[in-house]
């Protein structure tokens, strides 16, 4: 036990001399290095300003070339002679025409059951678009007396994402309303099926 703690401090005074040796002859060596003239010179580069003059040119069109021959003189307009003093005799033209437009929408108020006469394609909805679905809904309105669509109610739906886009399009139809006894009338209970399918 007591060699081991021998050695191992006479190996530690060993190492401390040797460091504080390289430390010193580290400095001595870094001194004379100070002390010697500069091995390196430097080459300063100094940039003369030139006075720079911007030229503009502009483009000029090119001058078209003359032509070779000057175009012919046109001829003078060929005007009939006109007697300024004859009489032109114009029929006057009947114009009797029984023309009657009665009833809303221009139809007559003959009885008969409600016509559609516009029918607006619905809106395919982006979300349902985006997850490729496809089906249709059944809906019920109303036909008014002016051939507009009230109080429209989905009745079957394959997707609750085409109900929206059902109503919507079905407030824009129109109707030829029902006729009774030449008046018009409203219609409840009407059903249409609109169908949604993906393009292929």
């Amino acid at each position: 036990m007591i060699q081991r703690l021998g050695v191992s401090l006479l190996t530690g005074i060993l190492v401390t001399f040797g460091l504080l040796w390289l430390m010193q002859f580290l400095i001595a060596s870094g001194e004379e290095a100070l002390t010697q003239d500069n091995l390196f010179e430097f080459v300063d580069f100094v940039r003369v300003d030139r006075p720079e003059t911007l030229e503009t040119k502009e483009a000029k069109p090119k001058k078209p070339p003359e032509p070779d021959q000057p175009p012919p003189d046109q001829p003078p307009p060929d005007i009939d002679s006109v007697d300024p003093n004859s009489i032109v005799n114009i029929a006057p033209v009947s114009l009797n025409a029984d023309v009657s437009i009665a009833g809303i929408g221009g139809f007559d108020n003959v009885d008969g059951e409600y016509l559609p006469i516009v029918k607006v394609a619905p809106v395919y909805p982006r979300r349902a678009q985006s997850r490729g679905l496809s089906g249709h809904c059944i809906l019920s309105f109303t036909v008014t007396r002016a051939g507009t669509v009230a109080d429209p109610q989905v009745v079957e739906c394959t997707s609750s994402l085409f109900e929206r886009a059902s109503i919507n399009a079905a407030l824009k139809f129109k109707y030829k309303p029902r006729v009774v006894n030449g008046e018009p009338i409203d219609s409840p209970g009407v059903l249409h099926k609109i169908t949604y399918e993906m393009a292929e």
